[in-house]
């Protein structure tokens, strides 16, 4: 299935897109089932996938809408830094041992299509085009079965201000700004996608090339992930898990003080099976 938040007015619409039309769940569920996020649907995925094969619905059509965050409003937002060794190799660092992690806040979340600010001259923004997982079930201690924990997979741009992320040893404050983790246009459930460590990632900037790689370059596959996150920490329902940049990026650059996002620069991140995520810089 693939998933969408939408909003119309001040309201936000979970549909399914079905033959690239709209279907709300809401109708697909005969219910209303109180609220929009994602995580409410988790253990009713097989009845929304049976009325749809019975074809028990009807198209929703709107006529304006802008994408919601993808993801709704995850407890826990879980980013892992130098997950691939090429990029790790043009920041100039060690290949890590374990997983390195690091968090954002809410604040950060923003949908396909929408306008990201740049809040000051001087920051340096970059972008990380990076694959996300988003958890669909109580996970702790997982092991090898890690897949039935996993409930879909999403396109992210984790944009840094490299200026506010290394002023000092943590890196929190340069990657939540507000809008800083655009996300979407959809999340596409685990069992659309035959093999989340196969494939291709690109990021272009106005058009052009900057990332071109593949999940299967990771130092830490997903299953790892999931498996290292949860044995010190449980992960619950509607967590997501955004797996790392691949080379590319403007700190990498040799050029890099002329190439930092600035206004009216549009980025776009796209992942095979997933879609392209598109937002520009204001």
């Amino acid at each position: 299935m693939e998933l969408q938040r939408l909003k119309i007015g001040r309201r936000v619409v979970l549909v399914v897109r079905v033959d690239g039309n709209y279907v709300s769940v809401d109708e697909l569920l005969k219910k209303d089932i109180g609220s929009v996020e994602i995580d409410k649907i988790f253990d009713l995925e097989e009845k929304i996938r049976g009325e749809i094969s019975r074809k028990n619905y009807s198209y929703v059509k709107f006529d304006n809408f802008t994408y919601a965050p993808a993801v709704g409003y995850p407890g826990k937002l879980i980013f892992v830094g130098l997950n691939y060794r090429s990029h790790v190799a043009e920041t100039e660092r060690k290949i890590p041992e374990h997983p390195v992690l690091f968090s954002k806040f809410p604040n950060a979340l923003a949908g396909h299509l929408e306008n990201i600010t740049i809040p000051e001259e001087g920051l340096k923004v970059d972008y990380e085009g990076e694959l996300g997982v988003i958890i669909g079930k109580h996970a702790k201690d997982v092991g090898d079965d890690y897949e039935k924990y996993i409930f879909g997979y999403f396109i992210g741009n984790d944009v840094s201000s490299r200026e506010l992320q290394y002023r000092t040893s943590q890196y929190l404050l340069g990657k939540t700004l507000d809008g800083f983790f655009p996300n979407g246009p959809s999340i596409v459930t685990r069992d659309e996608i035959a093999d989340p460590q196969n494939l291709r990632i690109r990021t272009k900037v106005n058009g052009s090339t900057r990332q071109d790689s593949s999940t299967e370059n990771m130092i830490f596959p997903i299953g790892k992930l999931v498996s290292y996150i949860s044995h010190y920490f449980t992960l619950e329902p509607g967590d997501i898990i955004s797996t790392g940049t691949p080379e590319g990026v403007i700190m990498g650059m040799k050029d890099k003080e002329s190439a930092w996002l600035k206004k009216g620069d549009v980025v776009e991140v796209s992942i095979e099976g997933l879609g392209t995520l598109r937002n520009a810089f204001v």
